[in-house]
């Protein structure tokens, strides 16, 4: 299997001293900076990098001819004096990484080039659990297949892959280990696919990876523009999961499995978890447990088989409505979920809070309560208050995520990883 990406979101500040990766290293620097900050002119980013002017030049011309960047609008630095300078810009457009996740009532694919915009995008509904492993790889073959096709026929190059699944994956052998809303242990995922399309097919390095990792990604390059270095994301999905950036940067602990929010033991009702613990947080805020509390087993909005996003909207609508049940399930997530938000601030200073999952769909019943409850229960409230957003993606964050993480290899070693993607 071709080695995995490494994790994204490192902010390169200085020129890399290790003389092997100079290059590469200087190169990706720019593109990271571009890609957070947005346009930059050639003066800013020496003085970001802290490469020499004539530096910067030759890499944005080397760049340029890559096809990953381009002149954009002329721009004048802050206090600067004198015609303003063309600004360095994001290109890409003949290059994409795709995303690929695996969720319980769905699979979901998309392809994003260098600047985020899509260039294919899929989802099918399915029952992953029913599946199994054999079931759900024969959906994200077609999808794959489908994404690769498309884009290599309107002249963009796939660099990466990322298969984004719930729960521990082993990122050196491409299995899922633990996915405990899916019933699945060890499920050889990578392996599995590349059987199914065999050799012939062209497809690029693929990486697994846990879908709230990649999905806090896809969040943090949204707000990154903004300044935002340190941010918490949380994500209501049927589990309960997030990640962390602490200065520009992913906590992804010792092995891989940071930020399992969803399994905090902070439930005071012993309500059985599928981890096989009691009283997780999961248990008071996750997708399943709001649905128990708002419907009747037998409710069509607990289909699987029916898209989430529109049985979720018709459980919006009752809300609107004045539907008791369905606003008193609300308030009660409110209130736990606004209970583990406070733990996590404490436990992480970050600046800004996002909420994602169906969390962000009822985030005009959810969002100001949990702010209220932040802001009461913090430690430290008079250092700052600690905002609170909805999502940016939405439902779309996972795989977006997956498609940012794919295209990373292009921040690391730029010339490299164009030369080494299947040719179109």
């Amino acid at each position: 299997m071709p080695a995995a990406p490494k994790d994204p979101g490192a902010r390169t500040r200085a020129p890399v001293t290790d003389r092997s990766s100079i290059r590469p290293g200087n190169l990706g620097s720019i593109l990271r900076r571009l890609r957070d900050d947005g346009p930059r002119s050639r003066t800013e980013l020496a003085a970001d990098t802290g490469l020499p002017k004539a530096t910067v030049s030759t890499l944005v011309n080397e760049l340029t001819d890559l096809g990953l960047v381009r002149e954009g609008d002329p721009r004048r630095s802050e206090g600067a004096i004198g015609r303003p300078r063309l600004a360095v810009e994001l290109d890409g457009s003949r290059v994409c990484g795709i995303g690929v996740e695996i969720n319980v009532d769905y699979v979901a694919a998309i392809a994003l080039d260098l600047r985020g915009r899509t260039v294919f995008e899929r989802r099918a509904a399915a029952d992953v659990p029913a599946l199994g492993p054999a079931g759900t790889v024969a959906i994200v073959a077609e999808l794959t297949t489908e994404a690769v096709t498309r884009t290599r026929a309107a002249g963009i190059r796939p660099v990466g892959m990322t298969i984004a699944a719930p729960g521990g994956v082993d990122a050196a052998d491409g299995s899922i280990t633990t996915a405990v809303n899916l019933g699945w242990r060890d499920a050889p995922i990578v392996a599995s696919l590349r059987e199914r399309l065999g050799p012939h097919t062209p497809l690029p390095p693929i990486a697994i990876r846990n879908d709230a990792h990649v999905a806090t990604v896809a969040e943090y390059v949204a707000v990154a523009g903004d300044g935002v270095r340190d941010l918490l994301y949380v994500t209501g999905e049927v589990g309960v999961g997030g990640g962390v950036y602490n200065g520009g940067q992913p906590y992804q602990g010792s092995r891989g499995r940071a930020c399992e929010f969803g399994h905090m033991p902070i439930n005071p009702e012993p309500v059985p978890c599928p981890c096989g613990r009691v009283g997780c947080w999961e248990t008071m805020v996750g997708l399943g447990a709001f649905l128990e509390r708002a419907t009747d087993s037998g409710d069509a909005v607990r289909d699987p088989l029916t898209d989430r996003e529109r049985r979720l909207a018709e459980l919006h609508s009752r809300a609107e409505a004045g539907d008791e049940r369905t606003l008193t399930a609300l308030r009660e997530v409110a209130a736990g979920l606004g209970r583990g938000v406070a733990l996590l601030v404490d436990a992480f200073d970050p600046e800004l809070v996002v909420l994602g999952g169906y969390f962000t769909q009822f985030a005009d019943y959810l969002l100001e309560p949990v702010q209220r409850t932040i802001d009461e229960r913090v430690l430290a409230p008079s250092t700052g208050r600690c905002e609170v957003r909805p999502s940016t993606y939405r439902y779309t964050s996972t795989v977006r995520g997956g498609a940012q993480f794919a295209l990373e290899p292009l921040f690391q070693d730029p010339v490299g990883t164009v030369g080494r993607s299947p040719e179109l």
